[in-house]
């Protein structure tokens, strides 16, 4: 495969599907860090995703005003997927996983065997352990899980998650919650040369780090796949009109993809070139 940057051609459009599900919104929002769950709800519903992300672990799921967050969400009208953050060992993201099975089949989900999979390396960074990653990555696909997978943007341990059965990759912009949007957009690149290569369809998805919309359309603008985010909207100062920012970004990030721009030159390059010019009579 060649690699390019840049590359002026214009690409397929391929649809997001993840685990053999198609998604019409590439982004994935969280539910984490709102004033309350009514304004989560308003902010998921503007946003126009259909794929949420709940923290499973049975202490989140209820609010200091006793609220279950699962009942806010719609089962029916977002597919959930429960996540494993605050795991810092493989042993703690398999048994999370479980446990987000068993609460979604409870209420009947057929989500129930998807994860979003996350095994942190520290708690200043949040930044994932790559070896503890790829050893819950093999235990849960063994298990029967739709693995999306919270990663570094090394191209390396992104292929090895691939192969190891991951439904998606999904490489960190910056360390999550840090609003510095896409730190090494060369890796990212490269992640997706890697993954791409002979399975263009394969989703990739942007995981961690945005802070504003032009993080989401630059992450789209690589070929991504679709972005996932939650402090961007939660934690704006206007998170609903944050939220309606995220769902155009994605959607002209997707549009100047497929459309191709233009090589950056050193030079200037006159939108009015002389050659090919018709003089028009006594111009």
């Amino acid at each position: 495969m060649t690699a390019a940057i840049d590359r002026p051609s214009v690409a397929a459009d391929l649809p997001l599907v993840v685990g053999g599900v198609p998604f019409a919104s590439r982004l994935v929002v969280g539910t984490g860090k709102y004033a309350t769950y009514a304004e989560m709800a308003r902010c998921l519903e503007i946003s126009g995703t259909d794929c949420v992300t709940v923290a499973v672990r049975r202490e989140r799921l209820v609010n200091a005003a006793g609220e279950n967050i699962l009942d806010h969400l719609d089962p029916v009208r977002y597919r959930l997927l429960p996540n494993t953050a605050g795991c810092y060992t493989a042993d703690d993201a398999v048994r999370v996983a479980r446990l987000g099975r068993e609460l979604l089949r409870d209420m009947g989900s057929g989500t129930a065997d998807w994860v979003k999979l996350e095994v942190l390396g520290d708690r200043r960074t949040l930044l994932p352990d790559p070896v503890g990653t790829l050893a819950a990555t093999e235990r849960l696909v063994a298990d029967g899980f739709t693995v999306l997978v919270y990663t570094s943007d090394d191209p390396v341990v992104a292929r090895r998650l691939k192969e190891l059965g991951a439904a998606s990759v999904m490489p960190a912009g910056s360390p999550i919650g840090s609003g510095q949007g896409i730190l090494n957009a060369n890796n990212l690149r490269i992640c997706l040369e890697y993954l791409k290569d002979g399975d263009p369809a394969y989703p990739v998805i942007v995981d961690a780090g945005v802070g504003t919309a032009s993080d989401v359309a630059a992450a789209m603008e690589l070929g991504v796949d679709g972005v996932l985010l939650n402090t961007a909207i939660a934690a704006a100062a206007d998170p609903p009109r944050m939220a309606a920012a995220m769902r155009d970004a994605c959607t002209a990030g997707r549009q100047a993809f497929l459309a191709g721009r233009i090589p950056r030159r050193l030079y200037a390059t006159a939108s009015s070139p002389d050659e090919g010019r018709v003089e028009r009579p006594g111009a």
